[in-house]
């Protein structure tokens, strides 16, 4: 147990090197700067700022008991919360290795700071002396009993909920006198407030309802093995779908808005091709653009394209491409359910726009999986279940009735595979941990396979996930008709086309999906695929502006008067040569777009299949990071505290001379040392600067500080004097 200790300042000066260790990792902006002593990080540590930011971190129970000893003292926290001594005494520790509690000879109290950010502790008023009236909580619940249908209705209301009330109306300023004669509430220009000991009275001397009891854990419990195989196609099918957005991107890039982001039109093309929801398509662009894998071209009017990153991305393992857009995920600050919502001006919120990002995302995302994962393996967290916990944990960031986003994070979380069926994953669990996720994923994917079934209606059923060749070579020679647990591809013209353009010959093709399929393959497949072989580079493209030739004289001719293709300015000057001013590669893309199956060739007439040029985005990595503090780790804060050692050491040796040395101090550190001085009756030595410019020393006794003074008494004796804190230049402890 702690020591009792003068000061707050002295409780942190006795505290041992393990246990100002433990107060600098939890406190980390307390190491940034580096305090010059140990004086220097007890201010520190008791500014406003700081405690705001320890306050935020505080879990439901232990904020009840920090504001439980704000209202009664330390005696009376295990009443007023109607919890167990030893569970009390263990929490107030926990807050005393927090330094917001210090250890007097009284007790523990708070750190002068807490009671003033709090405000209003347990939702309850201030004091019957704060506001100059008589405490009648004594005769509070016989009171209460006594009060006009009309009140006591009134006051039930304000009872758990707020001390303060307005009253307009002549029956409203009835109640208000009513409740204000009764001794419950004291007048207020706009209505009443009710003190804090007749609310705690009202209130059966508890503060809240729920003592420090948590919100129940549920209790429906799967099999870890079928949450893994759950989360597993969800990640496989997140995989494809990204997949299918950069092809698609890449053959049709759409166009960035003028003020950033993607179109509503193009937003909703992505989720008809995608089969997706608006919200699920939007999840997808931006988890991909969070990864790196989508990017502006940069052109004068700018296109969304793959970036070079995506190349490498998908020529990596399934698992390995789902660990990166998981760690994407975790660490962007943007929010895709946010696109498609109003904005703050009244318009839509599109895809891929700055007004996506949501700083505080990040840190909901966190919340959430380690409400998840404190839960036993297999465990489904509904929604309500996270929703309360989130209140719970972070009980001044959320405060009841504050929106959470829980759904939101818990739904991407199964979109992505961090989930299954409602419980965290074994990836989802290694993802949290920082160990390997991606080798968790490759253990929770279903096994791929290595065949698929032809049927004659040019059809091909694929049992499972395939393997990455087949895979590829499935997508690139058929279109994906349904999904499923099997997935259901059609072969057709345009599909074969598209596998022959890469270069791929259609004997190649064919004995290809032979050695894939478990049945022999069709002959309707056959027949497609050797008529579009057939036909496929018959008519040869080259540089001259570039010509055309053709054997067929008809199949030339038909080019030759096909009105689609007059941009090309056409002309034939011999029965099997046709030429044209345009470029090669805009003649061959023209030709294909229209239904006719050319190739280029070289200058030696031999076939080029050059196929089309991948166009990309530049590198790119969204910066979601924002901005992060310096790392403050074990090493440092062995450093740090080495140097605060010396510090009080040199102050120690100089304190044994003409009393303690006085460094120059902030003004901010300068004002909190002064007014814990004076909540601690305790004397210090000030430097200041005095009318002549000269720099003296005192002993001061403070005994207000207000308005940018100090007001007490200076030497040994009761001399007393106003101080301006800007002259002040430093204070330290006597």
């Amino acid at each position: 147990m702690p020591r009792s200790a003068r000061s707050f300042a002295d409780d942190i000066r006795a505290r041992s090197d393990d246990q100002l260790r433990a107060l600098l990792r939890a406190r980390r902006d307390l190491a940034r700067p580096a305090p010059a002593d140990l004086t220097a990080l007890a201010a520190r540590a008791a500014t406003r700022a700081s405690v705001q930011r320890a306050l935020e971190s505080l879990t439901a129970d232990q904020l009840r008991v920090l504001e439980a000893l704000v209202v009664g003292g330390p005696d009376d926290v295990a009443k007023l919360l109607d919890a167990p001594a030893r569970s009390v005494r263990a929490t107030l520790t926990a807050l005393w290795d927090l330094a917001l509690v210090w250890r007097s000879p009284e007790g523990f109290r708070a750190a002068r700071a807490v009671p003033e950010i709090l405000g209003a502790p347990a939702r309850l008023g201030p004091t019957a002396r704060e506001l100059g009236v008589r405490d009648r909580s004594a005769d509070a619940s016989a009171a209460a009993e006594n009060l006009s249908p009309a009140a006591r209705s009134a006051i039930d209301r304000l009872r758990w909920n707020h001390p303060r009330a307005s009253f307009d109306g002549e029956s409203a300023r009835a109640i208000r006198d009513e409740l204000v004669q009764a001794g419950l509430a004291a007048p207020t220009d706009d209505g009443i407030v009710i003190p804090r000991e007749v609310g705690v009275a009202l209130r059966g001397g508890r503060l809240y309802r729920d003592g420090l009891t948590p919100p129940t854990a549920p209790e429906a419990v799967l099999a870890q093995a079928d949450v893994d195989a759950a989360a597993g196609a969800e990640a496989l099918e997140l995989l494809w779908r990204v997949e299918a957005l950069a092809l698609r991107w890449e053959a049709e890039p759409p166009r960035v808005l003028r003020s950033g982001g993607l179109s509503v039109r193009d937003h909703r093309a992505v989720a008809t091709a995608l089969e997706a929801t608006p919200e699920l398509a939007a999840f997808v662009i931006e988890i991909a653009y969070a990864a790196g894998l989508l990017g502006p071209d940069g052109d004068f009017e700018p296109s969304w394209l793959p970036t070079r990153s995506y190349d490498e991305w998908a020529a990596a393992a399934p698992a390995e491409r789902w660990a990166a857009l998981a760690e994407a995920w975790l660490d962007t600050a943007r929010a895709p359910s946010l696109a498609g919502t109003s904005s703050a001006q009244g318009g839509v919120i599109n895809v891929l726009s700055t007004d996506v990002g949501w700083p505080m995302m990040r840190n909901r995302r966190l919340d959430v999986l380690h409400i998840l994962h404190d839960l036993d393996e297999g465990t489904v967290a509904a929604t309500e279940f996270t929703d309360a916990m989130l209140h719970w944990r972070r009980p001044l960031r959320l405060p009841e009735g504050a929106p959470t986003r829980a759904h939101e994070v818990l739904r991407e979380a199964a979109w992505l595979g961090v989930t299954g069926r409602g419980a965290l994953s074994t990836p989802g669990r290694a993802l949290i941990d920082g160990r390997d996720a991606a080798a968790a994923m490759a253990a929770a994917l279903p096994v791929a396979v290595d065949h698929v079934l032809l049927q004659a209606d040019l059809t091909a059923i694929a049992p499972g996930p395939l393997t990455e060749d087949l895979r590829r070579l499935m997508q690139l020679a058929a279109d994906v008709e349904s999904r499923g647990g099997a997935t259901v591809y059609r072969f057709t013209e345009g599909s074969v086309r598209r596998a022959l353009d890469t270069g791929l010959p259609a004997a190649e093709l064919i004995a290809k999906l032979t050695d894939a399929s478990r049945t022999p393959v069709p002959q309707p497949l056959e027949y497609l695929v050797l008529d579009a072989g057939r036909r496929h580079g018959q008519t040869r493209i080259g540089a001259a502006g570039c010509y055309l030739r053709n054997d067929d004289v008809a199949a030339l001719d038909a080019v030759v008067a096909d009105r689609r293709l007059s941009p090309l300015q056409l002309h034939k000057i011999a029965p099997t040569v046709v030429v044209s001013p345009a470029h090669p590669g805009t003649v061959l893309e023209m030709l294909r777009q229209h239904g006719y199956s050319p190739v280029a060739e070289g200058a030696d007439g031999h076939v080029v299949h050059a196929g089309r040029d991948h166009p990309r985005a530049p590198q790119r990595r969204e910066s979601a990071a924002g901005i992060r503090l310096d790392s403050v780790d074990d090493r440092v804060i062995d450093q740090l505290l080495t140097r605060l050692r010396q510090g009080d050491a040199v102050a120690a040796q100089a304190a044994q001379k003409e009393g303690p040395r006085i460094p120059s101090t902030d003004p901010t550190v300068t004002l909190t040392r002064l007014q814990d001085a004076v909540a601690d009756r305790a004397p210090v030595w000030i430097g200041y600067v005095d009318t002549d410019g000269e720099l003296r020393r005192t002993l001061f006794r403070p005994e207000r500080v207000e308005g940018g003074r100090a007001t007490g008494s200076v030497g040994e004796g009761n001399d007393r004097r106003t101080f301006s804190i800007h002259r002040i230049s430093g204070v330290v402890p006597a």
